[in-house]
This record gives structure tokens, C-alpha cells and sequence, in this order.
């Protein structure tokens, strides 16, 4: 209408009277214009505008060419004849889009997207108001103004069919009674909507926290403006607030865009919650990482999309937002090449799972305890409490060695004791050793390995292999403590010393010296009752 106005302002200011205005049909631009032309109050005259419509008597097509405007102007839909092509030929390359035409057809439609019922298309040498629309326009026309809401409008008082300021008094008073009843309906629903949330979320989680009831709440509110608001548009075009309409039909989609993406937010923040509810249930702790992540991807999905459709709604084309999505996306990506192979590292880390929170890691030079994976990095806590801060780019593409998915904790050593030790105390000593392991309440009885496997630069070696139970590195070094204590007292009972690197000059005679005699145990009773006694008091250690 603002548009129509201005061009009105135009022409009238060159000096052109009504007259001079024909009606033109030769191509889109003229029908339409011809038809909101003749059926302005400055310059009404319904039977040129009814020219617009073919196959129909003079009084049908009055009729209909006059609904067609007023549901144009209920549903609040100005034309903007910048955008109204002008060519008699024109083809509508994208009707098909739209309306689901397979070929592309002499058709021009002024609102694709919010009213594809209404469009004007050639015949012959001229161009009028399709078929379909004139067929249809009687069903327009009672969808848009309800015969409920029209029959209330007759009844109103004499008193408010008066009108002030060229606005009958009604329409504001119906406009007051509207938003009273939307209060009084937000008060209501909000509990009603609440009550089946609830009821809802209770058949899939048997007992629900605090904190989601008070999700529920943020939820139900957006839900019952959104059902407002479709109320109201359905009632507003009988209000025929016709020069305001289009700014409060705006206003209203804009909003309901803003609920439903309110919505899909806090629906998306329900549905985390029980996910997370779930991951606590689970051993691994990289479930519970998984739920910020999510929640940060789509609240940028939810809230890119919202922005489009916003778009669309001021008269962008919505092909063009895709395209221009697409484009800004493939541009995006190659500006932030880093961030997007990050990203697809952390869906990678996700979908394998290579390790899991608290998991003892070794990674190039990143060797500690993962502690956190972020959409772009991992963290990774070493020895000495620093932070490695892990591209999950590189994560994907590494080799992991994750000490944390062992079943077992492998020790291996050796223990080297003097060349001169009896054969019979090296059996004693490694018959020790191997019930030690067992007795060790930490470690595998059924598998390890102690033997004398060689002969050291200066020590006799004894293989020692071992399997501790518990995966915690902390408890591992308290095991190893036990397990070193125990063969200490069993070799000093025995009198088995250790070795070190050294080198012995042996010399069978010298005068006035006598050999070095080392007082080993070589009684087998007595060697048995050490042990024994060793034994007994490393089983001790356990009560």
C-alpha cells in the first residue's frame, strides 16, 4: 500500500487526472497495477478493474476481483512493482519451485512463499488472474475472513460502525477485545501445555530432576505464543486494519520465527538433559563431553536457520538464501580449514572413541590423562601437571597408545644378584619370589614369570614379569612398593645380596689373606623356614 501511495503522489503531482490511467493487460506489471488501481478509493472504478479477470460474467468478476484484493489486504501483502516484471513474454523460471509445475509456464506470482494461490499468467496476447486463482478466490476469501468473525461484526452496535478519523470505531475496540483474550488464553494454555510436557517427559525418564520441570516451563511458554500468534492471524484480517496489517502481519512472523527457534533451543536443552542423565549411567566419561558439544552445533544450526527464514520473510528469495548459505558456507571452510578438520576430528573422536575421559594416554610428545574434549581440542594433563592442548585434527590422524583400555598393567624387570650365589639358594630365591606374586593381592596368580634367564657383565639376572590388576597408575606404584618390600626381606633372609656393576681381581694366593667367604645359607631346612617366615609375614600385610 506504501508503495501504491507513493506512486499515486507521483503521477498526481505531474498533473495526470484518472482518466489518463487505461487499463493496460499486456503484461504482469500492468494487470496488477490496473487492478489495485481501480479499486483505490481515489480512483475506484470496479468494472475496469474486474477487466483483469476473464471467462466470467461483468457482476462475477467485480465480485472476485474485488475479494482478490482484500485478501490481499487481510493477509497484509503489499506489491512491489520494482520486483513486477514488465515483459510481455515473461516465464517464470522458477514457478515449478513454488507450485510444483515440471515446465516453466507465462506466469508471474507477486507471493510465491507466503500466497502462491494468487498469480497472474498470459493468454493469447494478454495477461489476467489465472484460472485456478478466480476458481479459488471464494475459498481464499472465507479462509481469510472467517463468516464467524464477520457475523460478529454485524452485530455490533450502531454506535461502533461510527467512525473517527476515517476508522470505524469497532476495529479499534476489537483490537483491545484481541489482546485481552490472548492474555487470558496465554494464562490457560501455559498450564495446559505444561501439564502434557510433563506428562510427556514422564513416560520417557520414570523420574525427572527439578532443574528439567523448570525446562519444561521455558519451553511451554514459546508453544502457546506460537499458538497465539496463530490465532491472531487468523482473526486479524477481519479486523480489516488494512494500512496497518502488513506491518503487524511482519511483526507477527518475525516473532513466531523468534519462539520457534526459542523452542527448538529448549527442546534440544530437554533432550541433552536426558541424554545426559543417560551418559551418567555409563562407565565412560566422554558421553558426558559429547553434550556440550552437541548443544553448541545446534544451537548455531537452530539459530542460522531462524536468521534465513527471517530473511525470506523481508522478501529475500529463499533459493537465494540457500545459495548464499551455501556459497558463505564453502567460503567459510576455506578461510577456516584448521577449524573445520578440527571439528571433523571431534566427530571422528566421538564415533571411534579412542580413549575415554581419565584415560592415561601416550601421543607423540602428549603423554598424560585426557581430561576434557572440546569441539576443537583435547586436553591432555601430563606427569607434571602441565596442559597439552591437542588439535583433534592430529588426534584423528595419530597413532594412540591408550594405556588406559589395558586389561592389565604389565611390570617387567630384572633383578641381578652376585655370581657367587649357590645354585640351591637361586632356586630358593626365585621359588620365593613366585609365591610372593601369588600371595600379592594386586597381582595375576595365574600369570607371571620369574626364572633365571642369564648371565649379566656382573650379575646372575632373574626375569621378573608381572600383571597387576588395578589400571590406576597411582595404585600401580603402590603395588610395585609392596611387591619390592617383599623380595628385599626375602633376599636378606636368604642372604641373597644384589649386584652392581663392578669387576672382581681374584688372586688364589697371597700371602697372609684369606678368601672372602660370603656365609651363605646353603641348609635346605633352614633356607625353607626363612622363606616361610617371610612369607607369613608378607600375608600379614593384608589383615
Amino acid at each position: 500500500m506504501k508503495n501504491l501511495f507513493l506512486l499515486f503522489l507521483f503521477i498526481s503531482g505531474f498533473g495526470f487526472s484518472q482518466e489518463t490511467v487505461k487499463v493496460d493487460l499486456t503484461n504482469p506489471s500492468a494487470t496488477i497495477f490496473t487492478h489495485l488501481y481501480f479499486l483505490q478509493d481515489s480512483s475506484y472504478n470496479a468494472s475496469k478493474a474486474a477487466r483483469t479477470i476473464k471467462g466470467h460474467t461483468r457482476k462475477e468478476a467485480i465480485d472476485k476481483s474485488i475479494k482478490i484484493k482484500e485478501v490481499l489486504d487481510g493477509k497484509g501483502l503489499i506489491v512491489d512493482f520494482k520486483k513486477v516484471p514488465e515483459d510481455r513474454n515473461f516465464i517464470d523460471t522458477i514457478s515449478g519451485i513454488h507450485t510444483g509445475l515440471d515446465k516453466p509456464k507465462h506466469r508471474f506470482y507477486p507471493f510465491p512463499n507466503r500466497m502462491p494461490e494468487i498469480y497472474v499468467e498470459k493468454e493469447g496476447n494478454y495477461w489476467y488472474y489465472s484460472k485456478e486463482t478466480v476458481d479459488n478466490i471464494d475459498q481464499l476469501y472465507t479462509d481469510t475472513f472467517p463468516w464467524q468473525f464477520t457475523y460478529l461484526q454485524k452485530k455490533f452496535p450502531k454506535l461502533f460502525h461510527q467512525t473517527v478519523y476515517n476508522i470505524k470505531i469497532w476495529k479499534p475496540v476489537g483490537f483491545l477485545i484481541l489482546l485481552v483474550l490472548c492474555g487470558i488464553l496465554f494464562l490457560i494454555l501455559d498450564k495446559v501445555i505444561f501439564y502434557f510436557l510433563k506428562k510427556a517427559q514422564e513416560l520417557i525418564i520414570r523420574r525427572p530432576s527439578l532443574k528439567s520441570f523448570d525446562v519444561l516451563h521455558e519451553l511451554a511458554r514459546p508453544i502457546v505464543l506460537i499458538i497465539i500468534i496463530e490465532i491472531v492471524e487468523v482473526i486479524l484480517p477481519s479486523l480489516q486494519l488494512f494500512r496497518i496489517n502488513d506491518f503487524l502481519f511482519l511483526s507477527l512472523d518475525i516473532a513466531k520465527t523468534v519462539f520457534w527457534v526459542f523452542v527448538f533451543l529448549k527442546l534440544m536443552k530437554v533432550v541433552l538433559s536426558m541424554y545426559k542423565q543417560y551418559s551418567e549411567k555409563t562407565i565412560t566419561k566422554l558421553d558426558e563431553q559429547l553434550a556440550p558439544i552437541l548443544k553448541k552445533v545446534s544451537d548455531g544450526i537452530i539459530i542460522l536457520i531462524g536468521l534465513l527464514h527471517v530473511m525470506t520473510l523481508f522478501g529475500v528469495d529463499p533459493i537465494t538464501v540457500l545459495t548464499g548459505a551455501s556459497i558463505g558456507g564453502i567460503a567459510i571452510a576455506f578461510a577456516a580449514q584448521d577449524s573445520v578438520k578440527n571439528l571433523i576430528g571431534t566427530i571422528v573422536i566421538f564415533l571411534d572413541n579412542p580413549f575415554h575421559i581419565g584415560d592415561w594416554i601416550e601421543m607423540g610428545e602428549a603423554v598424560g590423562t585426557v581430561e576434557r574434549v572440546g569441539l576443537r581440542s583435547t586436553m591432555v594433563r601430563g606427569l607434571d601437571t602441565s596442559i597439552y592442548q591437542v588439535p583433534n585434527s592430529i588426534i584423528s590422524e595419530s597413532v594412540i597408545n591408550n594405556k588406559g583400555l589395558r586389561i592389565y598393567r604389565r611390570y617387567t624387570t630384572e633383578l641381578g644378584i652376585r655370581y657367587d650365589t649357590p645354585p640351591e639358594l637361586i632356586e630358593a630365591f626365585v621359588k620365593g619370589v613366585r609365591e610372593i606374586i601369588v600371595a600379592h593381592p594386586d597381582t595375576r596368580s595365574e600369570s607371571y614369570n620369574v626364572e633365571f634367564t642369564g648371565f649379566g657383565d656382573s650379575a646372575l639376572l632373574i626375569l621378573l614379569n608381572v600383571y597387576f590388576k588395578k589400571l590406576d597408575w597411582g595404585v600401580e606404584q603402590s603395588s610395585k612398593h609392596r611387591l619390592h618390600i617383599g623380595i628385599l626381606k626375602l633376599a636378606a633372609a636368604l642372604h641373597v645380596q644384589f649386584a652392581f656393576p663392578s669387576s672382581t681381581l681374584m688372586i688364589e694366593e697371597f700371602p697372609d689373606k684369606k678368601p672372602i667367604n660370603m656365609n651363605y645359607i646353603t641348609d635346605s631346612k633352614l633356607i625353607n623356614k626363612n622363606v616361610k617366615a617371610v612369607l607369613e609375614d608378607f600375608e600379614k600385610e593384608d589383615q
